[in-house]
């Protein structure tokens, strides 16, 4: 076989490698949707009776925002599209507030790194250090593998509305409330 013939035959393979990583990609992120609605009510139910610190050591108990729409991302210092959307994030935490929703961040990482990144990056809403509870609760809303960023989306009521693993664009997720809040 001629060189250029295996350099086609191994490009063309490399492409169609990429496009099933993107279907697989597309396929989870849908399944991950879909389970979402089946977490059970004590899952929320869960998470509300869940206290973390704050970036300074202060306890923040979820609950003091049950009866909001209440949007839950998971990130890391460390992770590049995490720090990617919380601009976004806080645009919309801004613009959202008076509709009653709370964005909140639950970094799974150390405090010392969610405050020097704070300190750098400042952001419109709370920022809890998650531990072994973050990790447990990415967990039961169906983050077994952890992968970040991972946003929940809880209305007024607690029922799931959105779950995704992966970066959340600024006007999907505005979109999204805007029809949430409307109702």
């Amino acid at each position: 076989m001629s060189r250029g013939r295996g350099f086609l035959i191994g490009l063309l393979a490399a492409i169609i490698a990429l496009l099933a990583a993107i279907y697989n990609a597309t396929q989870h992120s849908s399944t991950v949707q879909r389970a979402f609605a089946a977490v059970p009510p004590d899952t929320v139910a869960h998470l509300f009776a869940t206290t973390l610190d704050d970036e300074n050591g202060l306890p923040q108990p979820l609950s003091q925002w049950r009866g909001k729409t209440l949007v839950v991302n998971f990130w890391a210092t460390w992770c590049p599209p995490c720090r990617e959307e919380m601009p976004a994030f806080s645009r919309l935490q801004r613009a959202y507030a008076a509709n009653g929703v709370q964005f909140v961040g639950i970094a799974l990482d150390s405090a010392d790194s969610v405050r020097d990144f704070s300190e750098r990056h400042p952001v419109a809403y709370p920022l809890l250090m998650g531990g072994a509870k973050g990790v447990e609760l990415a967990g039961q809303f169906g983050n077994s593998s952890l992968s970040l960023p991972y946003t929940i989306v809880l209305d007024q009521d607690g029922a799931g509305r959105l779950l995704r693993l992966g970066p959340l664009a600024e006007n999907e997720l505005d979109d999204f409330l805007r029809k949430l809040t409307a109702r």
